[in-house]
């Protein structure tokens, strides 16, 4: 398991774990961040994430993107 941080762009990943505090993970999940979601990075600027989830773009802070598993 990597941070999605790692993540290549246009890369296929699907989420294995979600991480953090209970309310940044609860923040997460209702993003649509859960385990089994297949997600993409669309793009990354110093280091923080644009990335593809459920046909929706979500820009994700380095902080943020730290948590989620791939």
């Amino acid at each position: 398991m990597l941070p999605l941080t790692y993540a290549q762009p246009n890369e296929m990943n699907v989420i294995r774990k979600v991480g953090g505090k209970p309310e940044i993970k609860k923040h997460l999940e209702d993003m649509g961040f859960v385990v089994g979601a297949v997600i993409n990075v669309v793009s990354t600027v110093n280091g923080s994430l644009i990335v593809n989830i459920k046909d929706t773009k979500v820009a994700l802070d380095k902080q943020l993107a730290s948590k989620i598993m791939i």
